[in-house]
């Protein structure tokens, strides 16, 4: 889970969001951004529809697991930007955490709120060259 700092409060700064965003639409969810200046950090909240899975279980999983994916990726968000990742499939509950992970990374990238990559990433875990001493 990401830290309360990184979260949303309200409704007011999803409807924000929602009117003025920016969409980048994928297989499985869309992540809806936009810059904000008044923020040093980034905020994301995931938003998991009753159409998406009538079951409570199932929405709570998507969103855990959509969370993770954001946490492991917010070393690399670069600016205070407002993240909302919109589920539309219910096919996140069962995906590896893999997939899940290359949507979520793919989104970020193609929005342009990470850093360029500095190393190969693979399985969320970062590869770094060792130091020579």
């Amino acid at each position: 889970m990401i830290d309360t700092t990184h979260r949303f409060q309200g409704h007011g700064s999803l409807r924000f969001v929602y009117q003025r965003g920016q969409t980048i639409r994928g297989q499985y969810c869309s992540l809806r951004y936009i810059s904000n200046s008044r923020r040093r950090t980034y905020r994301a909240a995931v938003v998991v529809s009753k159409k998406v899975s009538k079951s409570a279980v199932v929405r709570n999983r998507i969103r855990r697991r959509m969370y993770e994916m954001i946490r492991r990726s917010a070393p690399d968000i670069v600016g205070a930007y407002d993240l909302v990742f919109i589920v539309y499939s219910d096919q996140l509950a069962t995906l590896p955490a893999e997939v899940i992970s290359h949507a979520v990374t793919d989104k970020l990238q193609k929005a342009g709120v990470l850093r360029p990559e500095q190393g190969i990433k693979r399985a969320g875990r970062d590869i770094v060259e060792p130091k020579e001493s």
